[in-house]
């Protein structure tokens, strides 16, 4: 099945420099310039992935990102940030605010069709299994985490890293290991994207589901899930 991607860029040129490119490799698209467009497109479509530009008119991007996050049925779209604002505190916020990749103008094409692939592709290696962990039921094909009768919404990245330590428990991994699973080897991605995503999944684990501790941090190595969970 083809994916569908949604383009959130008010730059009508850039717009489509984007949508002729993904579609020649292969992708369904549409396409909005402005924020206040997105959510509806967002329910029309259902798509995949947003690429996502921050600086928009009547809706920011950060705002997008916001409602997507707090959305229970939105929280598991991948969002990848397009824009010129590309230092280390914008990155950690894009991060924060649940985009599970940044990427700062000008990019080049080819690493942006690397990183779209290298996040569609985990979604669908993902399918197929379900993990329990402490309690915890993690549908890789649902795309669902719950407890006792409760849901936690997750981001793309933050469910990518919980289902890879689950089904390898007693293991530790590093953040580079982590980065390579969830945003892919040709990406390059800040070791704080990790620690921003591990304590956003700890965070939504503890409030939504009442699961404590699940994740555990090895100090100077990385993360791990117990065994005996």
């Amino acid at each position: 099945m083809e994916k569908r991607i949604l383009i959130v860029e008010d730059e009508q040129e850039l717009q489509e420099l984007l949508e002729y490119t993904l579609v020649k490799e292969g992708y369904l698209v549409t396409t909005a310039g402005k924020g206040s467009e997105v959510l509806n497109r967002i329910e029309a479509f259902k798509p995949d992935l947003v690429l996502l530009d921050l600086m928009l008119p009547e809706l920011s991007g950060y705002e997008l990102c916001r409602k997507i996050e707090t959305d229970p049925n939105l929280r598991g779209l991948a969002v990848i940030i397009l824009t010129a604002k590309g230092t280390e505190t914008d990155r950690i916020t894009g991060f924060e605010l649940g985009a599970d990749d940044y990427v700062t103008k000008p990019f080049s094409l080819k690493e942006l069709i690397l990183r779209i692939k290298s996040i569609l592709s985990r979604t669908e290696r993902g399918k197929g299994a379900i993990l329990s962990v402490g309690g915890v039921i993690i549908d890789n094909q649902q795309h669902l985490v719950f407890k006792n009768g409760k849901k936690a919404y997750l981001t793309f990245a933050q469910f990518k890293i919980l289902s890879t330590l689950a089904a390898h428990k007693g293991r530790v991994f590093s953040r580079h290991q982590l980065l390579d699973l969830v945003w892919g080897e040709d990406v390059i991605v800040s070791d704080r994207a990790v620690d921003v995503q591990i304590k956003r999944l700890k965070d939504r684990l503890r409030q939504e589901l009442g699961a404590e501790n699940l994740i555990q941090t090895v100090r100077g190595v990385g993360y791990k899930i117990e065994p005996q969970y």
